[in-house]
């Protein structure tokens, strides 16, 4: 059986709608960012770091994906910003028309700073663009230091591969230099952080990070909306 066209065609309207997303974001000046990682990796752990250390003035705001539960969501919702579960009910990846429907009542222009939690899974999240500035894979000391070669994809469309859970690693058998090695045959460009979501190490670097990526998405923005 044939299956191509049908995967194309449903591509190419999901890739029609990120494009609309994705001008709608640089008008606002809305820095949008996808993470993705398998599961439990520490997505959402990152992500209370980094709404921990926001001032609550900030206009953040975050999409949060599973397939079932808000559990995510609850986590997230603490921090005091605007937080939505998007519950895939099966589906192992969110798409742009699922963003588009949950930011339906978010006027963009109130918005600086987007976070969307992906499913935990490495592979079909790569294959849907949702309108991001940039793509973060996230990738633990729990998991193997192949994982680059493994799943190619995903760390090669990634602009930042943060290494987690690195409080860990007097503990497992896991090679530092070896997953930045396998990173940098798939991606020679990606940058990368170690962090620890726990004892905090290299939080600061990546809300550096954050920070530029926030000044140069305003940069896109065009004069006469700034």
């Amino acid at each position: 059986m044939e299956r191509v066209p049908l995967e194309r065609k449903v591509l190419n309207e999901n890739d029609r709608i990120a494009a609309d997303l994705r001008a709608r974001f640089q008008e606002q000046g809305t820095l949008c960012l996808n993470f993705i990682s398998s599961p439990g990796s520490g997505k959402t752990s990152l992500l209370e770091r980094t709404l921990s250390s926001l001032p609550k003035g900030e206009r953040v705001a975050v999409l949060t994906g599973d397939i079932q539960t808000e559990n995510d969501a609850n986590r997230l919702k603490r921090y005091g910003f605007p937080v939505k579960q998007i519950t895939t009910g099966g589906t192992c990846h969110l798409d742009a028309r699922m963003i588009e429907r949950h930011l339906a009542d978010w006027p963009l222009e109130d918005l600086d700073l987007l976070f969307i939690e992906n499913v935990g899974n490495l592979v079909c999240p790569s294959s849907y663009d949702l309108g991001e500035e940039a793509k973060i894979v996230l990738l633990s000391v729990t998991e193997g230091e192949d994982k680059p070669l493994k799943y190619p994809s995903i760390f090669f469309k990634s602009q930042l591969m943060i290494l987690n859970k690195v409080d860990l690693l007097p503990y497992v058998p896991f090679n530092v230099n070896a997953a930045v090695e396998n990173a940098r045959k798939v991606h020679p460009g990606i940058e990368i952080v170690k962090v620890s979501c726990l004892k905090g190490n290299g939080l600061d670097e990546w809300l550096i990070w954050l920070e530029k990526k926030r000044q140069a998405q305003k940069e896109k923005q065009p004069a006469a909306v700034r």
